[in-house]
């Protein structure tokens, strides 16, 4: 996809209920292109009211629509469709996410709204898969499990892949027969506006799925305090994380779903099939979307036999890549979300090396001539578990590098104290390969990989600190229904 004009993008600023776009909220804030930090929209933040109403409508539309009831086939066909909608609508979609967000137009184009459709099918699929159990009982008796929609879900989704979360969140909440009120990042609110229209479009009842915009501390909490909401769903930090289960809690309990922040190691053993792959393939994972992304590979954990040889390679990789904006289709490192978490990302850094961290390329913010914030990819070296980028969360294109001497240093060396989120292994070896990967704590481990591909079937989400709960597989459909257990006497009086 070529180059195009950001300042021809044109967005709604609005909230999306009953199938209409709808003004509203007491506040208006600023909405800046990462790439260059020009404001270019404005987004309205909803209060409580406005949150009422969308759950409200989303609410009377699950009660009163057919989509709870209907035949599975049915949402499945309206979701199918839906997805086809969506691939139709491509380029512009890739546009709205490329012009607002951290995601380079290519990526969007390529990966980002073909993986939207293709999730919202898999789903689509799951519809008339589960629907309960036959228990057993005397004869005389019948015993089973129904399994039905919880209601109205929140879905609360994070700013660094827009529509690829989003989807996450409302495609199997839809398809077990569930409204959805999504409140997307204020930071990356538009493009998620164009798949509700699509719905609608699709033949998606309206108020089935709609949108509202606002901060967390505003129409987040709205959302996970509204008695009506009967579950949440949500991609983000921890600490976030954290706030939204004691809202959940506040409010007459309900379950959660979260994918939370993590703090991911890659071991890299001397063995390592094509030792110069697995180099571009763990500096892939921290400089993809420039390391915004919570499963970034964050901590290279490399065999000390190889580990000069891997970390001279990990420069020479780093300095190939070119920051620029989303719409550049030369540049191959896009722009940290804000300017402050630059400097968050920055302060981080610099910390480490004034802990006695030993900095190896990088370092520094990147000067593209805008106002937008880049970042350079950056290799810290000499660091210990206590330095804080080693411990905390950076989400930016920083890895730092341990080296270990055998299996079990670095097993050590791989565990985190708080974060269990993704984990990478590169070895030749397949027992050692299937030992770390029971040993490590993680959701996920990858062996000689790193990332997600199209798998939709394969479930994601973390340990420890990084969540409860799963995005994607069976796991993520079967949590947006509860089961009723029924017992039937039919035995004959004597």
């Amino acid at each position: 996809m070529e180059r195009f004009d950001p300042d021809r993008v044109a967005v709604r600023s609005a909230h999306f209920i009953g199938g209409q776009y709808v003004a509203g909220g007491a506040q208006t804030m600023d909405v800046r292109r990462p790439s260059d930090g020009r404001v270019y929209a404005g987004v309205p933040l909803a209060d409580a009211d406005l949150v009422d109403r969308a759950v409200q409508d989303a609410w009377r539309a699950w009660k009163t629509s057919n989509w709870a009831r209907c035949a599975p086939r049915e949402r499945a066909r309206v979701l199918r469709r839906w997805a086809d909608l969506i691939d139709a609508d491509a380029q512009a979609l890739a546009q709205l996410e490329a012009v607002g967000s951290t995601r380079p137009l290519r990526d969007a184009a390529a990966w980002d709204v073909p993986f939207t459709a293709d999730g919202i099918r898999f789903f689509a699929e799951w519809a008339d898969k589960i629907g309960g159990d036959i228990a057993p009982t005397r004869t005389d008796h019948l015993g089973m499990t129904i399994a039905e929609p919880y209601g109205v879900i929140a879905a609360i989704a994070p700013w660094n892949l827009p529509l690829v979360m989003a989807s996450w969140k409302v495609a199997p909440a839809l398809a077990a027969g569930n409204a959805v009120v999504l409140k997307p990042s204020e930071m990356t609110p538009f493009s998620v506006l164009r798949l509700a229209e699509l719905a609608i479009e699709a033949g998606m009842p309206a108020g089935i799925f709609n949108i509202v915009q606002g901060d967390g501390q505003g129409a987040g909490a709205a959302l996970c305090r509204h008695p009506r909401i009967a579950k949440v769903t949500f991609t983000g930090s921890t600490r976030s994380g954290a706030a939204i289960m004691a809202a959940c809690a506040e409010s007459g309990t309900k379950p959660v779903t979260l994918e939370l922040g993590g703090k991911s190691p890659q071991v890299v053993f001397a063995d390592a099939p094509d030792l110069e792959r697995t180099v571009r393939t763990v500096a892939r994972a921290i400089t993809l979307n420039a390391g915004q992304v919570c499963v970034a590979g964050s901590r290279l954990i490399v065999q000390r036999a190889v580990a000069d040889r891997v970390v001279e390679r990990l420069v020479a990789v780093f300095a190939e890549l070119r920051a620029g904006t989303t719409w550049d289709p030369e540049a191959t490192l896009g722009p940290i979300i804000a300017r402050r978490e630059m400097d968050r990302i920055d302060g981080i850094v610099q910390r480490t090396i004034a802990a006695g961290g030993r900095l190896v390329a990088g370092g520094g913010p990147v000067d593209c001539g805008n106002d937008g914030a880049y970042y350079q990819p950056t290799i810290l070296a000499g660091v210990d578990p206590a330095m804080d980028a080693v411990k905390s969360e950076i989400f930016g294109p920083v890895i730092t590098v341990q080296a270990f001497d055998d299996e079990a240093e670095a097993l050590a060396l791989a565990d985190h104290p708080d974060y269990g989120l993704a984990a990478g292994v590169h070895t030749a070896d397949i027992g050692r390969a299937l030992r770390l990967a029971r040993g490590i704590e993680a959701g996920t481990v990858w062996i000689n990989r790193y990332g997600r591909t199209a798998d939709y079937v394969i479930p994601t989400g973390g340990y420890k600190r990084s969540g409860i709960g799963k995005d994607l597989g069976r796991q993520a459909y079967e949590a947006n229904l509860r089961h009723k257990s029924v017992l039937v006497d039919f035995a004959l009086e004597d």
